[in-house]
């Protein structure tokens, strides 16, 4: 099965692709799509440079699925809704595509790779050299979407066999439901 993994950013996203045959791993390709050369103020078309350039990533290397990073809620409220709309323009171009998407906290991609929920950058770029057998390590963003793919060969199969026997949804936590906040 062929991963695409994606680290959603405004400025820059990672993606990593990577083949998985049970627990083997083997790296295909990473690298960044940046949109530093528009103006920061030009929201609709930075958004379009990562749709594209996630269609372009798609194309290119032909993914059976793909796992991207869940955003987080910063300090900043203006910052978050921006990285959600990259974050966005990311799955869209995925979905565009028709590849099912797996969606994976930071958190739980650091301790599928690192071992450690709060690892830092760093070692998540060792780890996923080492996992990978890269001769160097990736850049950070890079990394993270490496991470992303490794985390989901790890844990996607076993939430497969899972949703074969159980119904998984959504956590139902903190929604309203029948007239009562849970």
């Amino acid at each position: 099965m062929r991963i695409l993994g994606i680290d959603p950013g405004l400025q820059t996203t990672g993606f990593g692709v990577l083949d998985a045959d049970g627990p083997a791993l083997t790296y295909v390709a990473s690298g960044t799509i940046t949109t530093r050369h528009l103006p920061t103020g030009d929201l609709p078309a930075r958004l379009k440079v990562l749709f594209d350039g996630i269609c372009e990533v798609v194309q290119r290397y032909q993914p059976d699925e793909a796992a991207v990073e869940i955003v987080f809620v910063n300090v900043n409220p203006q910052a978050t809704l921006l990285l959600g709309q990259a974050r966005g323009a990311c799955v869209t171009s995925l979905v565009s595509r028709n590849l099912p998407v797996a969606e994976y906290t930071a958190l739980q991609m650091k301790k599928a790779v690192a071992g450690y929920g709060k690892a830092g950058k760093a070692e998540v770029q060792e780890m996923v050299k080492r996992l990978l057998k890269l001769p160097g390590l990736p850049g950070s963003d890079a990394a993270d979407a490496l991470g992303l793919a490794i985390a989901h060969a790890h844990i996607g199969p076993g939430m497969q066999r899972l949703a074969a026997v159980t119904d998984l949804s959504r956590k139902t936590s903190a929604m309203f439901k029948h007239g009562r906040n849970y």
